[in-house]
């Protein structure tokens, strides 16, 4: 049997280690559970990493369980800016007014009852299950019910893990001509990748190369290596700003060079005039 794609266990392995204690803080918000996972770097499949995160969890103490559980937005609720959670409820997409009127309430109580949000493993779950549970579990006693908390703070946490570690890391860009109000097509986008430990720019490794089409988007580029922990887009923007001119691009190219984590997603849009151009994290 062929083992599932990996990508970003060697940004794991290897990417610095305060990049990697942020990632993990956003996979359990304990910081002891990632502390001893930075520790037992390197892992040496997912398997292995799965195996230190139960291991990290059952070590918690109820302080740091505590602090896990208060990284988690209540059910119903998913931060703002928080596509993790979000993507994690999606299943209350479908549900009724109701079933999250109810839902809210019932937070409501159980937080009374026990002093922290309500924690599940949402993901494939619908609302009106997600209520469900809720219900069922307000009527636990206070030492049970900890207990099938902590365990659905494992299941988020193998699921968070394995998505970080079997998602590649993929980038795209958009270029927008300012001055003319409009897309800039035909132009060259080279993509290069520096890999985890390598620290010199002379380490810039050639990955892809695109052009943009007629709305201005190079979205075919591929995947980043598993080991990349930096990314370098280089436009070749001098060709169509001289174009049909005799004159000469002040910035004959734009580069941008940016960080990357294990399993995210990198949109970084150009907008482009004759004498400048800025850049930012798009979504």
């Amino acid at each position: 049997m062929t083992s599932p794609p990996q990508p970003g266990l060697t940004w794991l392995n290897h990417a610095p280690e305060n990049a990697v204690r942020e990632t993990l803080r956003h996979v359990c918000a304990a910081s002891a559970w990632g502390e001893r996972l930075l520790a037992g770097r390197p892992f040496a499949d997912l398997a292995g990493l799965l195996a230190a995160q139960d291991t990290a969890l059952a070590a918690l103490s109820a302080d740091g369980f505590d602090e896990a559980v208060a990284g988690h937005p209540p059910i119903g609720r998913p931060r703002p800016g928080d596509p993790t959670s979000a993507r994690e409820q999606s299943g209350l997409a479908e549900s009724d007014s109701a079933v999250r009127d109810a839902l809210l309430d019932l937070n409501i109580s159980y937080q009374e009852r026990f002093g922290r949000v309500f924690l599940i493993c949402a993901s494939g779950l619908s609302g009106e299950a997600m209520r469900d549970a809720l219900l069922a579990r307000l009527d636990h006693d206070p030492a049970h019910e900890a207990t099938v908390a902590r365990a659905e703070l494992g299941k988020i946490n193998r699921l968070r893990l394995t998505r970080l570690v079997q998602t590649p890391v993929a980038v795209s860009t958009h270029v927008l001509d300012t001055s003319a109000g409009r897309p800039a097509a035909g132009i060259v986008v080279r993509l290069a990748v520096r890999e985890a430990g390598h620290a010199g720019g002379a380490d810039w490794r050639p990955h892809a190369e695109g052009r943009t089409d007629a709305d201005g988007r190079c979205a075919a580029l591929p995947p980043l290596p598993g080991g990349a922990v930096a990314a370098r887009l280089t436009f070749d923007v001098e060709p169509y700003l001289t174009r049909g001119s005799t004159g000469t691009a002040f910035f004959p190219e734009a580069t941008v060079t940016f960080a990357v984590t294990a399993g995210e997603r990198y949109h970084i849009p150009l907008l482009l005039n004759p004498y400048g151009y800025s850049v930012y994290r798009g979504s």
